[in-house]
């Protein structure tokens, strides 16, 4: 029989801690990967409903100006083309709903989100798992 080791609490930074990813680790997991850097494109904006098709008319610069002032995006990388979506001040993504810890865009989600960890990441087939933690169960006596 092959046990399985589990790490409850990889680190994004230390790959070595990286779980192997299987379908429906997602399911228990505390969302570890979208407290990672999403770079995305302007489809995928589109897609997600934060800029319409006439916004692919618009000089990125300046679209990126504006999406970072509504707190889309937090950086633009004018030379490859990449918006960084805005994470929170704990670093999760915010598109991250904060109580189920699951995406609020999931079935608009950007290629790299859809990507990972299977084709791309630091190590891809590898997911940074932690362990979703216990909802608090009120004291009964």
């Amino acid at each position: 029989m092959q046990k399985h080791i589990v790490i409850h609490g990889a680190d994004p930074d230390q790959l070595d801690t990286w779980v192997k990813y299987s379908n429906g680790l997602c399911d228990s997991c505390h969302a570890t990967c979208c407290t990672m850097p999403a770079e995305v494109r302007i489809r995928d904006l589109v897609r997600m409903g934060v800029v319409d098709e006439f916004d692919l008319e618009t000089d990125p610069k300046q679209l990126a100006k504006r999406l970072q002032k509504q707190g889309i995006i937090e950086h633009f990388n004018f030379r490859h083309g990449l918006f960084t979506l805005a994470r929170r001040a704990n670093d999760d993504c915010s598109f991250l709903d904060t109580r189920t810890r699951r995406c609020t865009v999931y079935e608009r989600r950007p290629d790299t989100c859809r990507d990972h960890p299977q084709k791309i990441g630091p190590r891809p087939g590898f997911c940074p798992y932690k362990q979703k933690r216990a909802a608090a169960t009120p004291y009964k006596d």
